[in-house]
């Protein structure tokens, strides 16, 4: 009963709940002991709070025997990716410079989903402060890829990936400031998806770059991210870049799936040179299954789009540098004295803490956007980037003039081996080549399973791309290609992941 629990999808899981056919503490319990039976090998939580969850699951399950009117995910457990305040939880984002950090109030979207009434399993691992592609670079140790443990997950948000594809939670909220929600998303056969730039708070999300940063759905399906969307959506007075347009209708866009009449562009900047041949097959069946069930697909070309790579390792640490300056040891976080000296002054005490909490790729970004920011060189560097940002978002408009969403492979690879690219991190960068120019224009972007690469076996995305506050027209064609797959393959893609060994 419980291994079945934790393999159903939160819309089966939030229809049994409603109808009384299981508790919500049933639930929450059978994926607490998922996570201790697994979570050894995957590495995919931080924390874990299962007295919360469970104390939470069981007021759900009094309001609803008393008759209250509840939320219609109420009872379905998620997990928050751990660069997101949660009032009482610690919150790390995967460094040690905010080890043992608890924040005292919540991030509007976990204020949310504490108020739909979704118990929260713990926090995800991440790279740290989302810097990176792999969730290598976290403080606390790597995530490992449910498909093969010896594999990333993606990154930054591979633990809320990981978690969802190892059956450990039905939903995660991630981040995606360059593709940290998409690019692990085709790494472990998930549903990763990118709102529109302002369409979910970033009030409480630590800030890695406030310009590209925005929460968004983890999942097993496409409804089910299209629910949890709907949920943490909408405009907050709190984040002064909210949208105050009505959140777009992606429940009904998901459960309409149908792509008959739609015009779809292959983006033909994004294949070829440098794109793994089983990645580009599965791709390529998958447009075929959009075309058989009415769609028109056609080749648009988005010329500016080989310049984004460029644009954002600027734009990103640059605002990186300047958001992480208030990690200062003075108000909050690690304090780290220096060595040898009595009486430091508070310059040498940030120093000394900012050396000893940061990783390397953090050091490493806030180098490169300190330099990029500063006198003589703004102009140069940042500047030029922002250009390169117009002329992009320019280039898709005239894209989405005509046709209604573009499609490319989510990421150039599959998997790749754990430390294969710690030492290029250059190489590394480009695993998100894809997935940068969404961020770049604020558009939406979603990332779907479309099968396993011949060469070895692993899971593969395609993204679909849409214009800004149109997030519906990614569910909708998402969910039409989700259903052609699964009658393809007689089941989802992650019924087919090998079982993982218990751990404890």
């Amino acid at each position: 009963m419980s291994t079945d629990l934790t393999r159903k999808t939160a819309d089966e899981l939030a229809r049994s709940l409603s109808a009384k056919e299981v508790s919500s503490v049933e639930v929450t319990q059978a994926l607490v002991d998922r996570i201790g039976a697994v979570d050894g090998a995957i590495h995919a939580f931080l924390h874990v709070d299962a007295e919360g969850a469970l104390a939470t699951a069981a007021d759900i399950d009094d309001r609803r025997a008393k008759g209250e009117q509840l939320s219609y995910l109420a009872g379905v457990p998620i997990a928050v990716k751990d660069v997101l305040a949660t009032r009482g939880m610690p919150t790390t984002c995967g460094s040690k410079i905010l080890d043992g950090w608890i924040p005292p109030y919540d991030a509007t979207v976990t204020a949310k989903i504490k108020a739909a009434g979704l118990p929260i399993l713990g926090k995800t691992n991440m790279d740290e402060f989302a810097m990176g592609s792999s969730t290598e670079h976290s403080a606390y140790g790597p995530t490992h890829n449910p498909w093969d443990t010896t594999r990333i997950p993606g990154g930054s948000g591979g633990g809320s990936a990981a978690a969802v594809a190892a059956f450990e939670a039905p939903l995660a909220i991630g981040t995606d400031t360059g593709g940290s929600i998409r690019q692990p998303g085709a790494l472990t056969g998930t549903v990763g998806v990118k709102p529109t730039y302002g369409g979910v708070s970033r009030y409480g999300l630590v800030a890695m770059a406030s310009s590209l940063d925005q929460a968004g759905p983890v999942t097993r399906t496409v409804l089910d991210a299209a629910l949890l969307h709907e949920l943490i959506a909408g405009h907050d007075p709190m984040d002064s870049t909210s949208i105050p347009d009505a959140v777009p209708a992606v429940v009904a866009a998901a459960r309409r799936a149908d792509v008959k009449g739609l015009k779809i562009g292959i983006v033909r900047e994004l294949g070829g040179e440098g794109f793994q041949p089983g990645v580009e097959a599965r791709f390529t069946e998958a447009v075929e299954l959009l075309t058989s069930a009415g769609a028109e697909v056609v080749e648009v070309s988005i010329p500016s789009i080989s310049y984004a790579l460029g644009a954002y390792y600027l734009v990103m640490p640059s605002e990186a540098s300047s958001n992480l300056a208030k990690f200062d040891a003075m108000r909050y976080g690690v304090r780290v004295p220096p060595a040898g000296v009595d009486d430091p002054s508070a310059e040498q005490v940030m120093a000394s803490s900012r050396d000893a909490g940061f990783g390397s790729e953090v050091k490493r970004r806030i180098i490169l956007g300190t330099y990029a920011l500063s006198s003589g060189y703004y102009d140069a560097y940042y500047g030029s980037a922002q250009k390169v940002r117009t002329i992009l978002a320019r280039d898709f408009d005239a894209a989405f003039a005509d046709v209604d969403v573009l499609v490319s492979p989510t990421s150039p690879t599959t998997a790749y081996p754990l430390g294969d690219k710690l030492d290029d991190p250059l190489a590394m960068y480009l695993g998100d080549i894809a997935t940068i120019p969404a961020n770049l224009v604020g558009i939406p972007g979603l990332s779907l399973p479309v099968g396993l690469a011949a060469e070895d076996g692993l899971p593969v995305g395609l993204q679909f791309l849409a214009p800004q506050k149109a997030d519906d027209r990614l569910y909708n064609a998402a969910a039409a290609l989700e259903q052609l797959l699964e009658q393809k393959w007689g089941g989802t893609l992650l019924s087919q992941a090998p079982e993982l060994e218990a751990t404890r």
